[in-house]
């Protein structure tokens, strides 16, 4: 059967290794015209109100290409798994339905390309914090705790799974070094 438009999430953050929900398949998947940059305060997750740590999201830019994973998930479940996920990523979050380039796995899954629903938090929401130097976005991180865990620990766990899955992104990857570089 094939999967309708809402049969598939993409998660370029901590969906990347913390789904937190039943998938019916993954797949390693890209999105082109975004890059992923720690641009989003969180004060429920990675930070607290007044001191927020930073998240990942997604800013367009022509040409680029983000690498995430894509959950195809039971479409009986779908509005059950998406009113998690709204709960998860209230903090200035939006839902976008966007192409999708599935990866073509060694098990012998052909690439494919599908419409999913992934998250964004903009300009225009409460919590962004915008651009600044890697050593400043570092410096927060590393700094910051919330609900959900230390701060360094999403930067790291992100970094390893994107590497895990082949993906080279260069401002996650240059944040985790200097995480890790830091004592």
């Amino acid at each position: 059967m094939a999967a309708t438009p809402l049969d598939w999430i993409f998660g370029y953050g901590s969906l990347v290794w913390r789904p937190a929900f039943p998938a019916l398949e993954q797949r390693p998947a890209r999105v082109r015209g975004f890059t992923r940059r720690f641009w989003q305060g969180s004060t429920d997750h990675r930070g607290v109100p007044g001191a927020p740590g930073r998240v990942v999201t997604l800013v367009p830019e022509a040409g680029a290409t983000c690498w995430g994973m894509a959950y195809r998930v039971e479409p009986s479940r779908i509005e059950e798994i998406l009113g998690t996920l709204d709960v998860r990523e209230q903090g200035g979050y939006t839902r976008h339905e966007v192409p999708l380039e599935l990866v073509a796995t060694e098990g012998g899954m052909p690439q494919a390309a599908v419409v999913g629903l992934m998250y964004v938090a903009g300009p225009g929401n409460p919590n962004y914090l915008g651009p600044a130097p890697l050593d400043a976005i570092a410096a927060q991180v590393l700094r910051s705790t919330g609900p959900s865990g230390p701060n360094p620990e999403y930067v790291l766990r992100l970094a390893a799974a994107l590497r895990e899955m082949g993906a080279d992104d260069e401002h996650v990857f240059g944040l985790a070094a200097r995480i890790a570089a830091r004592p």
